[in-house]
């Protein structure tokens, strides 16, 4: 379980630091990657706001 939190934690840091970097680790390189590359392009917030969301929804 301290690996599951370990990368749940890392994701997170990540959704909030590089917003597509952690939902592609988390998701992998599909539809919700590239809303979030766009939504980081229009702007940091949008971004890193989408990317929380759908790695916390897992």
């Amino acid at each position: 379980m301290a690996a599951t939190s370990t990368a749940s934690l890392l994701h997170i840091i990540l959704a909030v630091l590089l917003p597509p970097l952690g939902v592609a680790l988390a998701k992998g390189i599909g539809r919700e990657f590239w809303i979030c590359v766009v939504l980081t392009i229009l702007g940091g917030v949008p971004g890193m706001v989408y990317a929380l969301i759908v790695i916390l929804a897992k």
